[in-house]
């Protein structure tokens, strides 16, 4: 909240100047605060969000919790946990009194951390082991949340990545485009996992599932009993097979390392071919010319992302781009590199110093299949995120999921879905048969403008614009059948919040 970070929050306000439901950034000695009323409680609790520390002020009040305007992390009001992801840290709390008609912020309270084992008693429901099969968003939480919880069991994480898990939306956007250091990549950092006894195992693949035996194959021989498992396989980008010569660079775009070596190409680049006008396409496109690389872009599609954000919406995104130099080369498709020379469906050649692969990705499930797992388009789980197989759930972009709001089987490739469903398997692993309800969310960044996008609309008839897309300040609403099913929102993230809201409150007939 603008203006308001001088409020001494200690000496206190008067109760009748923060109405329910209210937010109010101020400060108690050096730190920044804010202080939070439902109903007739207050709370008081730090003023930033610990993933990527936005102001939680320009947040949602959502009964005792808040919620971020960023990223839709969620913290309690109560004990400053951290409720839903993205956010996995705590945010500290203060200790707020009503005295003489005035609400004051008195001492800070100490900040949740992992919960001692031997403080928790055992339902009788724990595994007497978890492996968890993949290193990305939802491995990393389900890990996360099982120490969260109290569970003193090993934990083995094994992800066929070199790298710890990361951050991995960055991979295309601040980090790609030279803007993030690599330090802020990690999700944690090592002393977390020995901290935690959380065994990481990395460069490793699970070759095979033995669900009988509960057991699980690793590439270089050896086997991992498991009381639980978690699926978190992730997705595989689409190799294109595109004719190339010897000495043609061509990158994928998923990973950390593909992330390095893209940079490292880009070190004396000075012009690339992206072949993709995805989400990860034109996110990519934005941090080369970020990085002042010329830059074309190669789409089978008339309209960039039409299909999931309507014509309107693609056309200015087109626009945006063009606006920052990118080249659109649209109803075509890359048929060969030869080299520095990139040759294009309808004949056309275009000099590239690399070709960035950006069309998409097909969902992990070999293992799952493998293991005789029940798979329809993803690996098919019930509302607890449990496989066909006792004791073998999945989560993240494998996960096919029954959706209370759409009624629909649904699968989703978003990060924060991906570390929602991590902690909520996690949290049915240890018997606490909670379902996922929560709304899918993502985040796309092109230059300096975010979209965000909550909701679900594999179809829709209608997208309703309220604002101005040339101003960057709209809502576009996408509906069927005249019901809203998913918004995206430019410059107002509180009212993303609130359709996320509204969102949760709608049930399938």
């Amino acid at each position: 909240m603008e203006g308001t970070a001088a409020v001494d929050l200690h000496a206190g306000i008067a109760v009748e100047q923060l109405v329910d439901g209210a937010l109010l950034q101020g400060r108690v000695g050096s730190k920044q605060v804010v202080l939070a009323r439902h109903g007739n409680e207050y709370f008081a609790v730090g003023a930033l969000c610990t993933h990527y520390h936005a102001a939680l002020a320009k947040g949602l009040i959502v009964d005792d919790t808040v919620r971020c305007p960023m990223h839709h992390a969620c913290f309690s009001l109560r004990t400053g946990e951290a409720l839903y992801a993205p956010a996995l840290d705590p945010i500290p709390t203060w200790r707020v009194e009503v005295v003489a008609g005035k609400v004051c912020v008195r001492e800070m309270l100490k900040a949740p951390g992992v919960p001692s084992p031997a403080s928790r008693a055992l339902r009788g429901t724990e595994p007497q082991s978890v492996v968890i099969v993949g290193g990305g968003g939802a491995g990393l939480a389900a890990a996360d949340m099982l120490r969260r919880e109290g569970y003193s069991g090993p934990v083995t994480l094994v992800s066929a990545d070199d790298s710890p898990p990361y951050d991995r939306p960055n991979v295309s956007k601040d980090y790609l485009a030279g803007t993030a250091p690599e330090a802020w990549m990690p999700l944690r950092n090592a002393q977390y996992y020995a901290a935690r006894e959380i065994s990481l195992v990395l460069s490793e693949r699970v070759m095979s599932i033995d669900a009988t035996r509960r057991a699980v194959s690793l590439s270089d021989g050896r086997q991992i009993d498991y009381g639980a498992l978690l699926l978190a396989t992730g997705a595989d980008p689409i190799q294109l097979p595109i004719p190339a010569t010897e000495g043609s660079r061509i990158y994928c775009l998923r990973t950390l390392s593909d992330a390095r070596a893209i940079i490292a190409a880009a070190v004396e680049a000075k012009t690339a071919v992206v072949v993709g006008a995805s989400f990860i396409g034109l996110e990519a496109a934005a941090s080369l010319r970020t990085r002042g690389i010329a830059v074309h872009v190669v789409g089978l599609e008339e309209v960039p992302l039409e299909r999931v954000l309507g014509r309107e919406v693609g056309r200015f995104l087109r626009g945006l781009h063009e606006s920052h130099g990118v080249i659109f080369h649209l109803k075509n498709s890359v048929s060969r590199v030869d080299g520095r020379q990139v040759t294009l469906s309808d004949g056309k050649t275009l000099d590239a110093d690399f070709v960035l692969l950006g069309v998409g990705v097909r969902p992990s499930i070999a293992l799952a299949e493998q293991a005789g797992l029940a798979v329809d388009r993803g690996v098919t789980v019930d509302e607890f995120l449990e496989t066909s197989a006792p004791g073998v759930f999945a989560a993240g972009d494998i996960a096919r999921w029954p959706d209370v709001h759409s009624g629909d089987r649904i699968r989703v490739e978003h990060w924060v879905v991906a570390q929602r469903q991590g902690q909520v398997a996690a949290r049915n692993i240890l018997g606490q048969r909670q379902p996922f309800t929560a709304v899918p969310f993502f985040w796309s960044q092109h230059y300096e403008l975010a979209i965000n996008y909550v909701g679900h609309a594999e179809s829709f008839d209608s997208a309703a614009i309220d604002g101005s897309l040339d101003s960057h300040d709209c809502e576009i609403s996408y509906l069927r059948g005249g019901r809203i099913l998913a918004a995206a929102t430019i410059s107002r993230d509180l009212r993303n919040l609130q359709v996320e809201r509204q969102l949760e409150g709608q049930r399938s007939a």
